[in-house]
């Protein structure tokens, strides 16, 4: 069953999407060459706790991070460590956290110097296919009009989407129904209606679509090891169109 939240409650759903888009924008400023990717999760903490959010990942099912921060090859579910940000890099940021009892969250595809034009167009690519999926969360619609919309523009780039991991539905928790695969045909599915809050976040590989886990129990890469990636918004269904809750704050 789909959760309809009702206007009290999306008051909270947007007030937890802006505190979890300016962490991450404050966060994806301060990516830098030279620095790990725990300096950067631990960074996001402090500014987590500035906001007086809490993580909505950290602990989730174990996991040991404050944020996902994927590089390159990686696809999503990344943990912070000893890997350093290198000229070139794609860091893909995930952040979800926890702000008075309802859930934001979204990622980005920060390009670190990154000069590669068919890098720049994978990552282009991906945010256009969010756009599209968004523009397709109106009443009336089915959720496969979403994930055909990302499909869609994904293959038109040349592009593959993961299969594997997919978007979900959010609010007073982190995974709510329905799931929200980014491949399938339009059409198909439950209606949309208003109300309806979706964590909708295409996962896009430069090469195939199959990817694996490493021995971290976390971290998703792409198995031939091309790069991947990740954009997110949580989005609520609209009359007027996809609302993007994850708008951050002026900074």
């Amino acid at each position: 069953m789909i959760n309809i939240k009702t206007p009290e409650e999306m008051k909270g759903m947007r007030e937890a999407g802006r505190v979890a888009a300016t962490i991450k924008t404050k966060t994806a400023k301060f990516i830098a060459p030279g620095m790990t990717t725990k300096e950067i999760d631990e960074y996001a903490k402090t500014v987590i706790d500035e906001m007086g959010a809490t993580s909505a990942f950290l602990g989730y099912r174990g996991f040991p991070a404050y944020t996902c921060i994927s590089v390159n090859e990686e696809v999503v579910h990344g943990i912070g460590g000893s890997r350093k940000i290198q000229l070139g890099d794609v860091v893909s940021l995930d952040v979800g956290v926890d702000y008075q009892g309802f859930i934001g969250d979204n990622a980005v595809s920060v390009m670190v110097g990154v000069t590669d034009p068919q890098l720049i167009n994978l990552v282009k690519v991906a945010e256009n296919s969010l756009a599209a999926a968004i523009a397709q969360a109106v009443p009336g619609n089915r959720l496969g009009d979403i994930s055909h919309a990302v499909e869609k523009t994904v293959k038109a780039g040349g592009y593959t989407v993961v299969r594997d991991f997919v978007g979900h539905g959010i609010g007073r928790t982190m995974h709510e129904e329905p799931q929200i695969p980014n491949y399938g045909p339009a059409g198909r599915g439950p209606k949309l209606k208003e109300g309806m809050t979706f964590a909708i976040e295409p996962m896009v590989n430069m090469g195939s679509a199959k990817v694996e886990i490493l021995s971290d129990g976390w971290t998703v890469v792409t198995k031939d090891r091309k790069p991947s990636v990740h954009v997110e918004h949580t989005v609520a269904i609209s009359e007027g169109g996809g609302e993007i809750l994850t708008i951050p704050y002026d900074i």
